[in-house]
């Protein structure tokens, strides 16, 4: 069957990265299993192909008719095309098997990413090794680590019954040989990756961070005299990422070494008990020439593995920092089916978009300080609010819970007398949207990154939006118009278009709240101004939050909270906090917010 992320099984964050892995790709047992038989089938054809030649070759030496040979003939001629068959029939099922679990585990990570933001947690660069190298790693483990060790088991105990049966101290011989390079290479290489392979991924990501970071952040670091130390870190950690190549490369010399030395010896060893059984008239010359060739090529059924065993260090290491991302705890959770409101969030009825805010508290951890105190807030429907006070005062952590980017410790929030922690996220952001402090512009064009608010909406529509944004005119001047490329994090923009265009893709939405969050934080006083101006008035007829530690546009608001620490210290008008002792009037004295 063909798993979704949905039904694929939830392993347990206390288990180990491998077993975990190994447990992404169950719902297509079936499919690896028969991969491994089919890799056992293409390895065993190479053993039975060049034992068969053995045969032929030492039976041909006695000059026998040629119709004694034509049996060995056309099995040596079978053979080799169903190596070659079967060879290519097991990559096709694992391979098949193994994307299509890479492909089920990318869309978990993409929907944990998106469903319990836990995005900026991460860096940038660090996320995106995570995303391409580290996911990768359950490729790795499925095709290269599980595969060779179970068709190894399979196709070795055949070819040591076979030679058991030829020469039983032989076939001891063959089995020993096996079990050191089959078991104990691996597991030495095993135990001297580990250290390496941590590292090799810890390496990786730095090098992916320090990389991106300073490609995004290349005008300022300019701008500073910054480039250089920048470019350092990148070559520091491209130099540690090849000094752990290196080790891993001379990990897998040893592999491939001690693989060598011990089948040298196993074939030794088993020539001079063959020839020590013929001189004994125990064995025939014919017979001793399979066992011996026999014997040699039974190594190939264990040549991957020390490399395979090497590599599982780094593939560990990919999967922790896989599962690191996976396993991050959810900022909301998303209510049962149980626990869902049977109404509607917007009924139609008066106060639909009324918002009221009680006792609401959160912090960011068991030990920390709380980000907001028992905050009381109230938004009239149509009526614009701000929330004003210094940074680090918890407005923006209001912002994150009226957006459902994070749960309440305690307290309510109610929009229209129905709970929002009650309604699911996606439908609390349908009606409750925003333009953030550093909205993100991807690296498309105004059309598309507007129609993700809505996709289906018409050209007419997103003109309509830029028209209430105040960006019509802009991009009407745009050589490409709606076409018009806007760069990486939206480079070709000015911070006020940006910031518009954010507010356009809000509108667009056709919320019922709008949360203004910061929405001049980055930008120069007379462009703050105009931005302001330019959002309040298209903000009109909406419930609306302003969210700022400036007073630029408060004497377009019905109401004023000032916040400081987590908790509310004043509440009123403009007019009456400017005419009451407190932080507001200093602030206007000072003029600075």
């Amino acid at each position: 069957m063909t798993a979704t992320p949905d039904t694929l099984p939830t392993p347990d964050a206390g288990r180990d990265p491998l077993r975990r892995m190994i447990a992404l790709a169950w719902p297509r047992g079936r499919r690896f299993a028969l991969g491994v038989l089919l890799g056992a089938l293409a390895t065993g054809s190479g053993v039975a192909l060049l034992s068969v030649a053995a045969w032929l070759l030492a039976t041909a030496a006695e000059h026998p008719p040629i119709t004694a040979l034509s049996v060995a003939v056309v099995a040596t001629r079978a053979l080799g095309v169903s190596r070659g068959l079967t060879r290519y029939l097991e990559r096709l099922v694992t391979h098949d098997a193994a994307f299509r679990t890479l492909a089920d585990v990318r869309v978990r990570v993409y929907e944990r990413l998106a469903r319990t933001e836990p995005v900026r947690r991460f860096r940038s660069g660090d996320l995106v090794s995570r995303l391409v190298s580290d996911t990768d790693a359950t490729q790795d483990l499925l095709v290269r680590g599980l595969t060779p060790p179970l068709v190894a088991v399979l196709t070795g105990g055949v070819a040591v019954a076979f030679c058991t049966a030829l020469l039983a101290p032989g076939g001891l011989l063959l089995l020993a040989g096996l079990l050191l390079a089959g078991l104990a290479v691996p597991l030495m290489a095993a135990a001297l990756g580990r250290g390496p392979g941590r590292r090799q991924a810890a390496a990786r990501g730095e090098l992916s961070t320090a990389l991106v970071d300073t490609l995004h952040g290349a005008p300022d670091l300019v701008a500073y005299g910054a480039m250089d130390r920048a470019v350092r870190r990148v070559e520091e950690a491209d130099a540690e990422l090849t000094r752990v190549a290196r080790r891993d490369s001379a990990l897998l010399g040893f592999g491939a070494g001690a693989t060598a030395l011990i089948t040298g010896l196993t074939v030794w060893g088993a020539l001079a008990l063959s020839v020590a059984a013929v001189e004994d008239g125990t064995l025939h010359a014919i017979p001793m020439a399979v066992l011996v060739l026999t014997t040699l090529a039974a190594f190939e059924i264990v040549a991957p593995l020390p490399a395979v065993a090497a590599r599982l260090g780094a593939i560990r290491a990919g999967g922790e920092r896989l599962f690191g991302v996976l396993d991050t705890p959810p900022s909301v959770t998303a209510p049962g089916s149980g626990t869902v409101t049977e109404r509607p969030l917007l009924d139609g009825s008066a106060d639909a978009t009324a918002l009221r805010v009680r006792g609401l508290r959160v912090r960011y951890g068991p030990e920390e300080p709380w980000a907001l105190d028992g905050v009381d807030l109230d938004i009239a429907p149509g009526r614009t609010v701000a929330v004003l006070g210094p940074s680090g005062a918890g407005k923006s952590t209001l912002a994150a819970v009226l957006l459902r980017f994070r749960d309440p410790d305690s307290g309510t929030v109610e929009l229209g007398g129905t709970d929002i922690t009650g309604v699911p996220v996606d439908e609390v952001r349908r009606v409750i949207s925003g333009v953030p402090q550093d909205p993100h512009v991807f690296a498309s064009t105004l059309r598309e990154n507007l129609r993700l608010a809505r996709p289906g909406c018409t050209d007419e529509e997103i003109r309509a939006a830029l028209r209430r944004a105040r960006l019509a005119h802009e991009v009407e001047a745009m050589p490409d118009g709606l076409d018009t490329e806007v760069g990486s994090h939206g480079a070709r923009l000015s911070g006020g278009m940006r910031q518009r265009l954010a507010l356009a893709r809000a509108l667009l939405a056709a919320p019922r709240v709008l949360v203004l969050d910061e929405p001049t934080a980055h930008l120069d006083p007379d462009t703050r101004d105009a931005v302001v101006t330019d959002l309040l008035d298209a903000a009109e007829g909406y419930s609306t939050l302003l969210i700022t530690h400036d007073l630029a546009g408060l004497d377009r608001v019905d109401e004023v909270y000032v916040v400081a620490e987590g908790r509310v210290l004043q509440h009123g008008t403009p007019a009456e906090l400017a005419a009451r002792e407190g932080w507001y009037r200093d602030a206007l004295a000072a003029g600075t917010g």
